[in-house]
């Protein structure tokens, strides 16, 4: 980081780390208490990161630390590698730790920033959700003052009315006050959104909930008699925070479970800290884009500093990344700052921090694990698709009944296995894998990058839609043609969201298109999409496209009518010689003027058959005219036309337009009336709309632009476009 970025404003970034510091303290220390490690093990992960993140990083305004998916991982480590034994579970889990890192840093320098792109999105939801409700579950017990209670979620889930009945038999006057501190400390959480109030927003509810229990001790510390809650139920710090380094243990390098762990750990640590980057730099005010690669060498080499000093691993953390921009941070030294707070705190209030009762950190775990499995995730979820829901609990259920890796390759499978039974054909997936089937060029007409998708787009390999689109500036328009794609899932939808915004904030456009007549489950923007039909699977009716959307907003805008389905469009052009001999499967989108004199739709036609079948989509303008005129076709004269003339094929030449014969490519049956419809004012009309396809039958016109879907902005312009001319032939 150079030193004029440092200093670039320093004010709001010392601010921000300072703020984004006091909620990091008492998360640092939770997170590694329910890890299994010494509670000081998050305070180096966040300082270690912060610190190194801040220098060698490639993202902007993220916030790096101990991370909530890595808590069950961790404290597996701990308890198998020690076999019951937590302090040397502690030392081999730091030897995993310090190896994650490591293979963190090759990924970096393999240029796997692009990773997380392999995992579908809902499959990863359902993992983060297992990981919540694990969280919820085991800090439950500690909330209520239970530190001895250990098994699995389900276990855990039907112990919890012995673990209430036990407080009320067997509890100790220490452990009720802890209970309560705990409770109290929970209803803060869940409440401090909701107290409108902004001197109390002035302090984050992680550091109320601190406050609240240094309160609680400082009050019976006055009143005499000291806290009554037992030392084993408040926070445990070394008594020389800057010595006593742990040396890790490597001395099960030779064992399966032990690289289970180390991959374990890899793969959740990268997929928290990719997805947390890609969403932070969505929050980013300058519109800044990471460089993954970059961040995972920083977080790889953080992570095995912070590995032999006795930490945790170092992520990218999203809920402190937000607070992070939402103080107006600016760039990376409020990573920075927010180690060095957070450092400092620790050395000056460690007495107080040793008062602070376990039960309270671990309310703010339980509140951190509702939200990551709370009930409007599953609801989104069957919004989204049944099938999505279907794969979501998959993956959620078998990650708990098993373990991270596990639940996440069933929910691989799981997707894999949904999207093979949505398009009935393993053929679509298995004969096209690893063929090409992304196109991009500049289309010379409107100078937008086109980007033409074939067979089908999923997790599987969206990575060769995102190589195109990462090379496209992204201050210029795009378009992505999914017309000749067979089937598109959730996480290619949602991915493109995210790529749209982008756009838009770089002052560029990206407009998806060709998707209107696919099939989808449910109104959800990011529900999957495919050819086949889903009447069976149908829950809300279906749902239009952002495009179909903003063509009816068109049509509405004009006073014109709008229909998504329509028949009889099919017959009328038939009247074309053209489409005479093409079969027209369906004419859709249709926008239609007064008297139905012009109208705009989209046609899907094909050409050829058997092998030699070619299936087009494009967007038509039917112009109805007054008057009659000559049959023609009219084209811009480009390479394929100036072939035709070496094969004795030639257009209608125009003696008085030397520079109009040249550039287009006109044919007809009668060639003088055509060169006498084609007069100086008509001459000069087409050559300022040239970009242009356009067919007469003597009674009407056909015009089209580009052999795919017209954009939104591109149908309007087609429309003006087909009022001019109608008035210039009419008039």
């Amino acid at each position: 980081m150079s030193k004029s970025s440092i200093f670039s404003g320093l004010r709001s970034n010392v601010f921000a780390g300072f703020v984004v510091s006091l909620i990091a303290m008492p998360l640092a220390l939770g997170l590694a208490i329910a890890s299994g490690f010494p509670p000081i093990a998050g305070i180096i992960a966040s300082v270690v990161g912060g610190v190194m993140v801040a220098v060698l990083g490639g993202s902007y305004v993220t916030i790096t630390g101990p991370g909530n998916g890595l808590v069950v991982v961790l404290l597996g480590a701990v308890t198998v590698l020690g076999e019951g034994d937590m302090q040397a579970g502690y030392l081999y889990a730091l030897a995993a730790v310090i190896l994650s890192g490591v293979l963190l840093l090759l990924f970096g320098f393999l240029r796997f920033g692009s990773l997380s792109d392999f995992f579908p999105a809902t499959a990863i939801q359902g993992m983060l959700s297992a990981i919540g409700i694990t969280i919820l579950l085991k800090q439950l017990y500690v909330m209520f003052g239970d530190l001895e209670t250990k098994g699995a979620a389900f276990e855990l889930l039907l112990g919890v009315p012995k673990l209430i009945q036990s407080l009320f038999t067997d509890g100790s006057t220490g452990q009720w006050y802890a209970a309560g501190i705990g409770v109290v400390s929970l209803l803060i959480m869940v409440f401090y959104s909701k107290i409108r109030n902004r001197f109390f927003h002035l302090v984050p509810a992680p550091m109320w909930v601190v406050l609240l229990a240094l309160g609680f001790d400082a009050y019976f510390s006055l009143v005499g008699g000291g806290n009554p809650i037992s030392k084993s139920l408040l926070i445990s710090l070394p008594e020389n925070l800057l010595g006593g380094v742990p040396t890790p243990n490597f001395s099960k390098l030779n064992q399966p479970a032990f690289w289970g762990v180390v991959v374990s750990i890899t793969l959740i640590s990268s997929i928290e800290s990719l997805l947390s980057i890609k969403a932070v730099d969505k929050l980013d005010p300058q519109k800044r884009r990471s460089n993954t690669n970059k961040d995972m060498k920083a977080l790889g080499l953080a992570t095995i500093v912070s590995g032999f000093l006795g930490g945790m691993n170092v992520v990218t953390v999203i809920a402190r990344s937000s607070v992070n921009v939402n103080n107006q941070a600016s760039n990376r030294s409020a990573n920075f700052f927010h180690a060095a707070f957070l450092f400092v705190m620790v050395l000056v209030f460690q007495d107080q921090l040793r008062r602070i009762p376990l039960t309270s950190l671990a309310a703010i775990l339980v509140y951190t694990g509702y939200k990551l499995a709370a009930p409007a995730i599953f609801v989104r979820m069957y919004q989204i698709g049944k099938e999505q829901l279907l794969v979501f609990l998959t993956t959620l259920i078998s990650t708990l009944l098993t373990d991270l890796i596990t639940g996440i390759l069933i929910g691989l499978l799981a997707t894999f296995v949904v999207h093979v039974l949505l398009n009935k054909a393993f053929w679509l997936f298995s004969r096209n894998l690893l063929k090409p089937n992304v196109l991009m060029y500049k289309e010379n007409e409107t100078q937008n990058y086109y980007v033409g998708i074939i067979h089908f787009c999923t997790f599987l390999n969206f990575y060769k839609l995102k190589s195109k689109l990462d090379k496209i500036p992204q201050d210029e328009r795009a378009v992505v043609d999914f017309s000749l794609c067979s089937f598109v899932d959730h996480t290619v939808q949602e991915s493109l969201q995210n790529y749209e915004e982008l756009f838009e904030r770089k002052g560029g456009g990206l407009e998806i298109i060709g998707l209107d007549i696919h099939e989808t489950d449910s109104s959800h923007p990011f529900a999957v999409r495919t050819l086949r039909p889903m009447k069976k699977l149908r829950v809300f009716g279906g749902g239009r496209t952002k495009r179909q959307l903003q063509l009816e907003a068109l049509a509405h805008e004009k006073g014109w009518a709008y229909k998504e389905a329509t028949k009889s469009q099919k017959r009328m052009l038939r009247d074309h010689p053209v489409y005479q001999t093409t079969s027209v499967e369906r004419v859709y989108n249709l926008i239609e003027g007064p008297k139905k004199r012009l109208s705009l739709c989209d046609i899907h036609y094909s050409e050829g058959a058997f092998i030699a079948k070619e299936n087009i989509q494009t967007t038509l303008l039917r112009v109805q005219l007054d008057k009659e005129i000559p049959v023609f076709s009219f084209d811009r004269e480009l390479l394929l036309e100036k072939l035709s003339h070496l094969a004795g094929i030639h257009d209608i030449d125009f003696p008085e337009y030397p520079e109009f014969s040249h550039d287009f490519y006109v044919q007809g049956n009668d060639p003088q009336k055509v060169r006498a419809f084609f007069n100086a004012k008509m001459v000069s009309f087409f050559s300022a709309y040239g970009f242009y396809h356009i067919m007469s039958n003597g009674k009407e016109l056909l015009v089209r632009q580009f052999l795919r879907p017209a954009t939104p902005a591109e149908a309007a312009a087609m429309i003006e476009f087909g009022l001019a001319l109608k008035e210039k032939i009419d008039g």
